[in-house]
């Protein structure tokens, strides 16, 4: 169990050093949603799974789409640094040109 607990604290670690140095936004986003996700899983081995799953709806779900909303309004929700290729784009310059 001890070890189990210390390889969900080192991802919780490394998911945490990841948010800092990642410059895709989406991917810093998703690993902000494991650091809450894994914090979910420490308190259920500590016998807490009403906070375990409070922290995992809220941690991880609505604080994950509060984030990634923001992100769509701001524009920062790419898949690339270009700016080519948007993920949830709903018109390219492309379509608006043929009609």
């Amino acid at each position: 169990m001890e070890l189990l607990t210390l390889l969900i604290v080192f991802v919780m670690l490394v998911s945490a050093i990841s948010v800092l140095l990642l410059r895709n936004m989406i991917a810093a986003l998703a690993a902000t949603s494991v650091v809450s996700l894994a914090l979910s899983v420490i308190f259920v081995l500590l016998r807490a799974p009403d906070v375990a799953m409070t922290e995992a709806a809220v941690g991880a779900g609505l604080s994950s789409l509060i984030l990634a909303l923001g992100l769509r309004r701001l524009g920062l929700w790419r898949l690339d640094q270009g700016g080519e290729n948007l993920l949830l784009k709903h018109g390219t310059k492309k379509d608006d040109d043929n009609g």
